[in-house]
């Protein structure tokens, strides 16, 4: 095996390796994985001893995976460790009881949310910032669509923005989409939610956008239909199986770059919004204040 690339993908690398080790190394694997800062901390006896393995198997395992031997291993897996990535994606299985199913749960999305951290393109965000930043200041739209699960964080983007004081809305109906969409113009925007990226209404959707020269944002996997119809890529890349589960991770990543994103055209605002933000809590305050007759 060649040289190892990023320490971000080693419990990653190591995951996949489990299928091409031998049994006694596929032991050692599977130890790290269930709890890779312990076994960054313990002798190569006591490794050995819970994988029931000899310690010549270690450090085998270690190299079969592209290192030079424990210690080089070790190395690289506590610079892992220490940039927050403890975590490798376990899928779920029908065996798991609460304690497992809530673990597993728990890492996969911390995990999800690290790799996204380390992976996600500042300049994609900035561009997209700045397009939504310019329709704003332009009295353009900014229109959000997304299907099923998508659809909800579409709706959760459009609740965000509106209080920026954006022109917006949120459309989860195929036809609406369509229409909504050959009613852009240029200098609007249209950001496009899905998971898979394949959903046939929202490739409709974009294509319409991109014929109406309205900017399209896609929050999507990289690699999709939809990433590469998109004049910006926000990527969520994860490991989630949509084919069979609900997508949670997804949605998590995509509510996420969502927040990312409206922060980033908030402070492009500074002092342009804090008199509506400020009015809006004022207005609240006063709604959800008893009055005089005590209602």
């Amino acid at each position: 095996m060649g040289a190892p690339g990023p320490s971000v993908g080693l419990l990653e690398r190591v995951e996949a390796s489990l299928a091409v080790c031998s049994p006694a190394e596929a032991r050692v694997g599977r130890l790290l994985l269930a709890d890779p800062r312990h076994f960054a901390a313990q002798p190569i006896a006591e490794i050995a001893r819970r994988a029931e393995v000899s310690k010549p198997t270690v450090v085998r395992f270690c190299r079969h995976i592209g290192y030079r031997g424990l210690t080089d291993f070790r190395l690289k897996l506590a610079g892992v460790i220490n940039e927050g990535m403890p975590y490798v994606h376990r899928a779920v299985t029908q065996g798991d009881g609460a304690a497992e199913l809530m673990v597993k749960v728990i890492d996969n999305s911390v995990s999800a949310l690290l790799n996204l951290r380390n992976q996600a393109s500042a300049g994609a965000i900035e561009r997209a910032a700045d397009a939504i930043v310019a329709a704003i200041r332009m009295g353009r739209r900014v229109e959000f669509y997304g299907v099923g699960n998508s659809g909800i964080v579409a709706q959760d983007a459009q609740h965000k923005f509106f209080r920026l004081g954006c022109n917006t809305v949120a459309y989860s109906d195929g036809h609406m989409q369509v229409m909504a969409a050959t009613m852009l113009q240029p200098g609007d925007v249209a950001v496009i939610i899905s998971n898979s990226g394949r959903m046939r209404d929202l490739l409709d959707t974009i294509d319409v956008v991109r014929r109406r020269r309205a900017t399209a944002v896609a929050i999507t996997a990289s690699g999709s239909p939809l990433a590469a119809r998109a004049d910006i890529l926000l990527a969520a890349d994860h490991r989630e199986d949509f084919d069979r589960y609900s997508p949670m991770v997804s949605r998590m990543l995509h509510l996420m770059l969502i927040d990312v994103l409206t922060t980033a055209v908030a402070v492009q605002l500074g002092p342009e919004i804090v008199a509506n933000l400020q009015a809006i809590k004022r207005n609240l305050r006063v709604k959800y204040t008893p009055d005089d007759s005590g209602r």
